[in-house]
């Protein structure tokens, strides 16, 4: 299991407590001091598609209007703060966000 998040965020931080705490072995992949490749950029927006993209967050409001208007891809790769967290990866399923139901789901 990957949690991709930053380490800053309460969220990924209470996703992997939550986690840990069942048992669960997790990988912490922190996207801005280890940022995405393009390949792993690739497989996350194949995935989420542009859900990806926190478009409520600072981060992406202060997006020039080019980057505003470019593909999740670009936006990722330029700031990788901008990414809904936390994404988590389990058996080859991606999930995200952080809610009773998705710990429900992940900490059985």
């Amino acid at each position: 299991m990957i949690l991709y998040g930053i380490s800053t965020c309460d969220t990924c931080k209470l996703a992997l407590k939550a986690l840990e705490r069942a048992g669960k072995s997790v990988t912490f992949r922190d996207v801005r001091a280890d940022p995405l490749t393009e390949a792993e950029i690739q497989r996350l927006v194949g995935a989420l598609g542009d859900r990806l993209i926190n478009k409520q967050s600072t981060t992406y409001r202060g997006f020039g209007t080019f980057l505003k208007a470019s593909d999740p891809e670009a936006q990722l790769a330029a700031q990788p703060a901008v990414m809904k967290r936390p994404v988590i990866e389990h058996e080859g399923a991606f999930t995200l966000g952080w809610d009773a139901a998705t710990e429900a789901a992940l900490t059985r």
